[in-house]
């Protein structure tokens, strides 16, 4: 019988020339097949840019969409408090930095002759107290006046010579100058005015907001007019030069796709894209609704077109369990829906009906009972042979 089910004429056998053909020999293989996956982009990294201090926004510069670049101006805020905070800072500075110089220089020349001159005020008072007192004693002894006056006149000469000695007091203190501690408290007290200052000047500086890193504007929180407080939303921000890719799993191949696969994807937005990327990570856990699994896959450098919440597509080659040889599309012949090769057998050609177990394109993996490993078969000139019809193997394994 001839593919075709028909029963070959004795004379088409016998008057033909023999056919040229060329030979191949079988080769156990791994056939694949591919299967059409489904998903979405999403960014890799989210952040929220947020104002660091409070006020009116005064222009904004950025849309959904643009892209902005590290340390690119966003935002700009209405700076009237921030910049009164800073002058209201600068002069407490000023002011502890001339008290701490005062103390470094001493007490001026001036300061200490004004205190000689207490002192010098301060003993003649003193002076004259005692001489009031010596009289008024002498007065009492002989009766003239009342000892009252006499304990008046000795309450007068004990203040009288506190206040010398409070004079004198302040004088030693203003030859010898501030101590140690108190220039060293100074300092600190300076140090303090400059940390205010610093800050105050920080606070200035953040009512320009800058962008922190790279990346597109998903969503603008504010527009001119709008008053922020300290952290409010500015933009988001995702990152454009990494996306990750979830494409979703038939409940059957769970389990069958992992880490390192590769896969070819696409998107329907950018007809000119194709990249092929290596799976990253296989979710364990399935959708509760679809059955079915989320694989992420890492796409680095995507072009600038590509966008977070765009459909995907992925091509995924799987291998078979099939047993089966991988061969070239040129070996097959197809009549009436079935599939056939040929081997030679005493220089004729002798077709063998064979499974088609999957179809890679140019290669296809096939299958029959009566095909065995290292076994030759045509791979040029079988189209038109027919069962007994005689063969000259031309080239390739015989």
């Amino acid at each position: 019988m001839n593919p075709g089910g028909e029963k070959p004429a004795v004379a088409q056998s016998q008057g033909q020339p023999p056919r040229a053909v060329e030979m191949t020999r079988l080769a156990p293989g791994t056939p694949t097949r591919t299967v059409q996956l489904l998903g979405q982009v999403e960014a890799t990294q989210q952040s929220t840019i947020r104002a660091q201090t409070g006020g009116i926004v005064e222009q904004i510069f950025v849309q959904p969409g643009d892209r902005v670049t590290a340390g690119m101006a966003i935002a700009i805020l209405d700076d009237s408090d921030q910049q009164l905070g800073m002058a209201q800072a600068q002069a407490k500075l000023a002011q502890e930095r001339s008290n701490l110089a005062r103390l470094q220089v001493g007490t001026r020349s001036e300061i200490i002759a004004q205190r000689q001159a207490a002192v010098q005020a301060s003993k003649a008072r003193e002076q004259e107290a005692q001489d009031n007192f010596k009289r008024t004693s002498a007065l009492v002894k002989e009766g003239a006046i009342s000892q009252r006056l006499l304990v008046e006149a000795r309450s007068q000469v004990d203040q009288a010579t506190g206040e010398r000695l409070g004079a004198e007091a302040s004088l030693a203190e203003a030859k010898a100058g501030p101590i140690r501690e108190e220039i060293d408290a100074q300092k600190a007290t300076v140090a303090a005015a400059q940390a205010t200052m610093n800050q105050a000047q920080l606070a200035q500086k953040r009512t320009e907001v800058v962008a922190t890193e790279a990346g597109v504007v998903q969503t603008r929180h504010v527009s001119q007019g709008d008053l922020v407080q300290s952290s409010g939303q500015i933009v988001t921000l995702v990152s454009g030069n990494q996306f990750d890719v979830f494409v979703e799993l038939p409940e059957e191949l769970s389990g069958r796709v992992t880490p390192g696969m590769s896969i070819a994807l696409t998107a329907r937005a950018l007809p000119q894209w194709k990249q092929q990327a290596t799976i990253t990570a296989v979710v364990p856990s399935a959708d509760t609704t679809s059955r079915r699994q989320r694989v992420r896959v890492q796409v680095a450098n995507p072009p600038k077109e590509l966008l977070p919440g765009m459909a995907i597509a992925g091509a995924l080659t799987l291998p078979t369990n099939r047993e089966s040889f991988v061969v070239s599309r040129d070996v097959l012949t197809r009549r009436r829906n079935e599939w056939f090769v040929f081997t030679i057998a005493d220089n004729k050609a002798k077709p063998i009906p064979v499974e088609l177990v999957t179809d890679m394109g140019k290669q296809v993996a096939i299958f029959s009972p009566e095909l065995r490993s290292g076994q030759a078969i045509v791979i040029r000139g079988g189209d038109g042979l027919n069962e007994g019809a005689p063969v000259k193997i031309v080239g390739g394994a015989s």
